[in-house]
């Protein structure tokens, strides 16, 4: 081997050493969150309640024509890059379902969604959405588009907010 080709080889060897360092670091930190979270899932299902809803889903895009002049800033103040709204898991809820206006919903609340084949999931509740919708979920995306008609949102809660059904 030559001297050129040994200085490539220490090279790419001391980039794939790195590398290797930076990735085993984020896995560890990816795990980390992971166990946490499913401890807090865990804490949930035991022992706390349910206040569930049929909803429609639809979704919205960070643009001025389906929002405002501000469509990085959602109702909570929460600023979004808007080229990566799909990767936020966040939601605008009908205001009949925020507590603003007699729901039992809050900003910065979870939601579980169910029935949306591959939309379901947690998400974060961040927006509000036009005052014409009502008992509905808006999911905020890039560039997607569906509805779903009678789906189960639900949340876990404690028992005093389990008078409060639809």
């Amino acid at each position: 081997m030559n001297k050129e080709t040994s200085y490539v080889v220490l090279f790419c060897a001391l980039c794939m050493f790195s590398l290797s360092l930076h990735f085993d670091n984020v896995m560890d930190s990816t795990w980390e969150e992971n166990k946490a979270l499913k401890n807090k899932v865990s804490k949930l299902e035991n022992g706390t309640n349910v206040i569930s809803f049929k909803v429609t889903v639809t979704t919205y895009n960070p643009t001025k024509a389906q929002c405002d002049d501000t469509p990085n800033i959602t109702a909570d103040g929460t600023k979004i890059k808007t080229w990566k709204a799909s990767s936020y898991r966040y939601v605008a809820l009908s205001r009949d379902l925020l507590s603003r206006w007699g729901g039992p919903f809050e900003y910065g609340d979870y939601i579980i969604i169910e029935g949306t084949d591959d939309r379901d999931g947690v998400y974060q509740v961040r927006d509000t959405m036009n005052p014409k919708w009502t008992n509905r979920v808006d999911i905020l995306t890039t560039n997607s588009r569906f509805k779903f008609e009678n789906i189960t949102m639900y949340k876990y809660v404690d028992k005093d907010l389990l008078s409060y059904r639809k």
